[in-house]
C-alpha cells in the first residue's frame, strides 16, 4: 500500500490494518481506507456513549452505499429538485415541476429528489424512473417513497439529514427549488452558504414560482430589504441564485452555466477551472483587469493539467485556465463563469 496516510505510531497496528485490507482482496484507496479503519479502533477509547457511536456507524453506512449507488452515474450530470411534499397533482406547481422534469431530463440531465409526494414525485414523474433517483428520510408520519421511484434500484432512504443533505450537495450539478415548507428553505440556504463559502462547487440554484407567482420574489425581497440593507451578506452573494416563474427558462439558466464551464479545482494556491473551448489572450487580459479585485496572487493565465491532476487523471483533455483566487468572493466568481460561458 502506497503513501498510507494513518497516523499511527505503532508500526505492528498499521502492519495488521494493511494485512486485513489484503485479505479482503484490496481495492481503491486503500490508504484513505486504512485510515478509516484506525481512526475506527480510536473509537474504542475516545467515545465512550453507544448513542454516539451509532450516529458515526450509521453515517458511514448510509455514505458507503450512497456512493456505490451514484458511482455508475458518475460522469452524469444532475439536477436536484426540491419542493413541499404536500403540493397536490391538481394544482399548477405540481404540474410545473413535472413539465420541467421532463425538459431537464431533455437537455441531458438525470433528477435527484427527496423520494416523498408532491414536488418530489412530480420531479421523478417528468424525468421517468431511468432518470431519477431518490434519496429519501425515514420519518414517523411522512415521508414513504413516492410510487415513480419507489421500486427502482437508485432509491436510497436516509436515517439522518446531514447524510443526505450531503448527498443532495455531492452529486448535484444544479438545484431547482419549487415552493415548499421548512425543509425546502433549509435546503436552498445550505445551498446558497455552501457555495457562499466554497465548501461546494459553484452551481445554478434556480428558484421557480409558479407563472405569474410571488413566492420566491417575495423571499427575494427579505434578502434585499433585510440582509442586504443591513449588510449582512454582500451585493454579491445575490448572483448565487436566480429566480424565474418558466419551465423552460429554467432550463436554460441550467444548460447556460455549462455551456463552456466545466468544473474547479484547487492546486495548492491555484484556483483551476476546466473549460469546453480556451479563452484567446485579449479574453484572459480583459478578465484580469475585470476581476482584478478577485485575484490574490498569480493572474489568471491557460495552462496544461497540472501534476496533482495527472495523477487523479481526470479531465485531462480539457483546457484549463488557473489563478490566485481570494477564496471569498464567490458571488464574484460566480460571474466571471458567465463570463467564461459567453465567450
Amino acid at each position: 500500500m502506497k503513501n498510507s496516510k494513518t497516523s499511527s505510531a505503532d508500526p505492528t497496528l498499521l502492519r495488521q490494518i494493511q494485512e486485513l485490507i489484503q485479505a479482503k482482496g484490496g481495492g481503491a484507496n486503500e490508504a484513505e481506507v486504512a485510515d478509516i479503519i484506525e481512526n475506527a479502533l480510536k473509537l474504542l477509547t475516545d467515545v465512550k456513549d453507544t448513542g454516539d457511536i451509532r450516529v458515526i456507524q450509521t453515517a458511514l453506512r448510509e455514505l458507503r452505499y450512497a456512493f456505490r449507488i451514484f458511482a455508475p452515474y458518475h460522469e452524469k450530470r444532475k439536477v436536484t429538485i426540491f419542493g413541499s411534499a404536500r403540493t397536490k397533482p391538481e394544482t399548477v406547481e405540481y404540474q410545473q415541476a413535472v413539465e420541467f422534469g421532463r425538459k431537464i431530463a431533455q437537455a441531458g440531465y438525470m433528477v435527484i429528489t427527496g423520494a416523498g409526494p408532491g414536488i418530489m414525485q412530480a420531479g421523478h414523474e417528468g424525468a421517468t424512473p431511468e432518470h431519477s433517483f431518490g434519496v429519501n428520510i425515514r420519518l414517523p408520519w411522512e415521508q414513504s417513497a413516492n410510487p415513480i421511484i419507489a421500486e427502482d434500484k437508485k432509491l436510497i432512504t436516509f436515517k439522518y439529514f446531514f447524510t443526505r443533505k450531503l448527498i443532495f450537495i455531492r452529486h448535484s450539478d444544479a438545484i431547482a427549488l419549487f415552493p415548499g415548507g421548512f425543509g425546502t428553505m433549509d435546503e436552498g440556504y445550505e445551498a446558497i452558504t455552501l457555495m457562499q463559502t466554497g465548501k461546494s462547487q459553484l452551481m445554478p440554484l434556480v428558484l421557480i414560482d409558479r407563472p405569474g407567482g410571488t413566492y420566491w420574489k417575495t423571499w427575494d425581497k427579505h434578502i434585499r430589504e433585510h440582509l442586504l440593507r443591513d449588510k449582512l451578506i454582500s451585493p454579491d452573494d445575490l448572483n448565487l441564485y436566480q429566480i424565474t416563474d418558466n419551465a423552460d427558462e429554467a432550463v436554460k439558466i441550467i444548460s447556460r452555466f455549462y455551456r463552456n464551464f466545466h468544473s474547479t479545482r484547487w492546486v495548492k494556491d491555484a484556483l483551476v477551472i476546466r473549460l469546453k473551448n480556451a479563452p484567446s489572450p485579449s479574453a484572459i487580459a480583459a478578465m484580469n483587469e475585470d476581476f482584478a479585485d478577485i485575484i490574490a496572487g498569480e493572474p489568471m493565465k491557460i495552462i496544461p493539467p497540472t501534476p496533482d491532476e495527472a495523477t487523479d487523471g481526470v479531465h485531462l483533455d480539457l483546457p484549463r485556465i488557473a489563478f490566485g483566487f481570494n477564496r471569498k468572493d464567490y458571488g464574484r466568481l460566480r460571474q466571471l463563469i458567465d463570463v467564461l460561458n459567453g465567450l
